[in-house]
């Protein structure tokens, strides 16, 4: 593919020229000089991928957020680069280690922003016309730190150091109103590579700006304070990941965000299509969009818009080419999590886009009408209702597909959350189980194990079709297999001690067993739950009534959102048992309790290749799908979790008796009558005791109140719901038994290696490659490139 013989020339070339100034090559400087030797390359083989494009239907995906992690070590190996450089690196004195330095892009936060780097990339791979479009914030959520176990908050800059990866596209800028001003989206392009292939496609991420950068005239005419307005006002829109959105203007400032994104990116298609010459008419034959949850919807009544105000279009044939456009992908069970804007504030901020909204929503309800659906069936399916704009409501209205993101999620939005639209559009409903890229997820991040695989398969051919991880369970059996199996978590181990050492400044090691709990900061994710199990095991070893305990430690990572006081209160807990437990001298080689500061995608690569056990403890039916479970199952760790999400599905594919699964599921919870948390708390003195240390002292919460707050919504609830919403006290008698099997089968080492073996065999129906090709072919109707 890339000429890596010139490239290693021009890398050393300019390492020189550096060396002579007396410049140190960090590993952000080799960062810098490889990728923009790299980017020369690339850009004749994108130029001739988006050539055979033109002639294609695309398909784009629409996402608030792209998790991306380090994008250097991910396309040295997705262009097959990666050893042949190291070898030339070595002969300048360089090692491309020095590249694990670099930061990771601050462009997503959690699953949903890992999930679309992941499609991305296993579009590239299958050489589907599959790009992308988002945001370019020129800060990420924020960097985590703890100050006395309290998360701390501090700027994600990450774009401090020069973006190699990202070329500046004057030449495709547009304009965006928002609130009667205008304001420039300015594209930036990053190369999505697929492996070991000549497709290039792209990742177009919007920057916004003044129409000029400093208006000088207004600063000649004592008019500074306008002029700088100006520049703010604009420079805002994309300064920051996800704005807390806790008050209006945060709530305000999101808005503007997702109409940014969503008409930003509508031009763009929309001058790609003309320029290939056909009519706004052809829109969705060659055309289909994407929406990654509701943060991108507004880009249905903005496409509308343009089609009907600058194309000449009717309102109903509008209408019929959007939703042939679009598809949407609900990300969320819960229904307070669906996105609902105040009124007021959209109508302010786009209020031509408000008319269209308006109009749609008038549209809907004769539709229901027609449909046979009564006033308050109606009022309650409306698009408009209580002041707010309902976004999901208008996704699926006028989207030709609706999926979920794992079966159990799917069937729960058509039985429950959903089901009025389900018994209206039974035919738009669709599962696709979500999926990760292997190639960075097994690959990358686990080399020790991805070459073990490729020794007993015979080849690498399980990097492009993960399905071929099933002809390794014949191997479980083999002793000498499941021995080198272990050797190798062992290494993956150490290498996240050395890493915990570096970062955190704590001793572990590496012969204990390894439970992980990674992913955003949420109640209903419960890492509440796990805080307390940890402390009751705790509790019950300090009384001896746990003997025989294997050596464990137990990780945390994640980051609350800054406006998430409850959230943020479950961290300064589970740091409070920490601190507890690693003080504490009879717990020294017994138990340890770790929470990694900053998770992100470059921690996740030393975590998921090292964890014995999985944590996906949400309460059944509220995670939709999930995609860690996903990792750490590829990675070779067993799962200890409920009956929710894609935990049902690793379990169907790896076997109920190769994982540990606790608690109670949907139906139960469904039967569940007048629950009451206050009667196990008082019947439960294990229970009781956990509890009570919120509240007699045991731990410190700053005289905050948090912890009074954490214990009161256990015990009495809030006015925005009941106490125990999420029934951790329900199920926390057989999470711990889970945790406690879990700890006595890791003493039989063999038997347990045998358990993670069949899981890491049994994850290659998990491969984003296999979610992509069913997008591309249930919904976007798009099929690989011919050359």
């Amino acid at each position: 593919m890339l000429d890596t013989k010139r490239i290693a020339a021009d890398v050393k070339r300019d390492i020189e020229l550096w060396r002579v100034q007396g410049e140190d090559i960090s590993g952000e400087l080799l960062n810098f000089l490889l990728s923009k030797a790299i980017m020369r390359e690339l850009i004749p083989l994108h130029e001739a991928t988006v050539e055979k494009q033109r002639k294609v239907k695309n398909a784009y995906y629409f996402s608030a957020e792209y998790l991306m992690g380090r994008m250097i070590q991910n396309n040295l190996m997705n262009l097959g680069l990666h050893d042949e450089l190291k070898e030339e690196m070595k002969a300048v004195g360089i090692n491309l280690d020095q590249l694990e330095e670099v930061e990771d892009a601050g462009l997503g936060n959690g699953g949903l922003g890992r999930l679309a780097a992941c499609f991305l990339d296993s579009g590239a791979t299958l050489g589907l016309p599959l790009n992308g479009y988002g945001l370019r914030y020129r800060y990420g959520l924020f960097r985590q730190q703890f100050e006395d176990g309290f998360q701390k908050e501090l700027a994600d800059n990450w774009l401090k150091h020069p973006d190699p990866w990202s070329i500046r596209r004057d030449d495709r800028t547009c304009t965006v109103e928002l609130e009667g001003k205008r304001v420039l989206a300015v594209p930036y392009d990053m190369p999505v590579i697929g492996y070991h292939n000549d497709t290039i496609n792209s990742l177009r991420l919007w920057q916004c700006e003044a129409i000029e950068d400093f208006n000088f005239e207004k600063f000649n005419n004592y008019e500074y304070d306008e002029a700088v307005a100006e520049k703010n006002y604009a420079e805002n829109i994309t300064r920051v990941l996800y704005p807390n959105d806790s008050t209006d203007e945060g709530r305000s400032l999101r808005i503007k965000q997702e109409y940014f994104l969503s008409s930003a990116s509508l031009q763009d298609i929309i001058r790609t299509h003309k320029e290939n010459g056909r009519t706004m008419a052809s829109f969705p034959t060659y055309n289909a969009i994407q929406l990654n949850d509701t943060h991108p919807v507004f880009s249905i009544p903005e496409l509308t818009r343009i089609l009907i105000d600058e194309e000449g279009v009717s309102f109903q044939n509008a209408l019929d080419i959007v939703r042939k456009t679009f598809g949407y992908t609900n990300h969320t069970i819960m229904a307070e999590a669906l996105e609902k804007w105040d009124a007021k504030l959209v109508k302010e901020i786009v209020p031509r886009v408000y008319e269209i909204i308006e109009r749609i929503d008038q549209q809907l309800r004769k539709d229901l009408a027609a449909a046979g659906r009564g006033e308050e069936k109606i009022e309650e399916m409306a698009i408009l209702r209580d002041k707010k704009v309902y976004m999901a409501h208008l996704a699926i209205y006028l989207s030709h597909s609706v999926n979920g993101v794992a079966k159990i999620h799917t069937e729960i939005l058509k039985k429950r959350e959903l089901s009025d639209w389900y018994a209206l559009y039974p035919e738009r409903f669709q599962n696709k189980t979500n999926g990760i890229t292997q190639r960075r997820w097994l690959r990358l991040c686990n080399p020790h194990l991805s070459d073990y695989i490729t020794k007993l398969l015979g080849d690498e051919g399980w990097v492009t079709d993960l399905d071929r991880l099933t002809e390794l369970k014949q191997d479980a059996a083999d002793p000498a297999v499941l021995a080198a199996f272990r050797d190798i978590k062992r290494i993956n181990k150490q290498r996240l001690c050395d890493m915990i050492w570096e970062k955190e400044g704590v001793k572990l090691s590496p012969d204990f067993l390894f439970d992980i709990q990674v992913k955003r900061l949420h109640e209903y994710k419960r890492q509440f739950l796990n805080a307390l199990a940890i402390l009751d095991i705790y509790f019950c070893l300090k009384d001896g009534a746990i003997t025989g305990f294997t050596p464990t430690v137990y990780f945390f990572g994640a980051k609350a959102a800054p406006g998430y006081d409850r959230a943020k209160a479950i961290i300064k807990f589970i740091n409070e048992v920490a601190k507890r437990i690693n003080n504490d001298p009879e717990m020294k080689d017994l138990l340890k309790v770790v929470f990694v500061t900053n998770y992100d995608v470059s921690y996740g690569e030393r975590l998921f290749p090292a964890a014995d056990v999985s944590e996906q403890i949400s309460t059944a039916g509220t995670e939709a799908s999930g995609t860690g479970n996903m990792k750490f199952m590829l990675n070779g760790a067993v799962t200890l979790g409920t009956y929710d999400g894609a935990n049902v599905e690793i379990v169907e594919a790896a076997g109920m008796e190769n994982n540990y699964i606790f608690g109670a599921r949907v139906e139960e919870l469904e039967a569940l009558d007048h629950y009451d948390p206050v009667a196990l708390y008082e019947g439960n003195v294990r229970i009781k005791r956990v509890v009570d240390t919120l509240i007699d002292g045991t731990f410190d919460d700053g005289d905050t109140g948090m912890f009074q707050e954490l214990y009161d919504s256990l015990l009495k609830g809030a006015s925005w719901h009941d106490p125990d919403q999420y029934k951790l006290l329900y199920d926390l008698p057989s999470y711990v038994a889970a945790k406690l099997k879990v700890n006595r089968d890791y003493a039989d080492r063999e038997k347990f290696s045998f358990k993670c073996w069949m899981n890491m065999a049994s994850a290659g129906r998990f491969s984003s490659d296999r979610t992509i090709r069913e997008y591309a072919k249930d919904i976007w109707d798009i099929a690989p490139v011919e050359e």
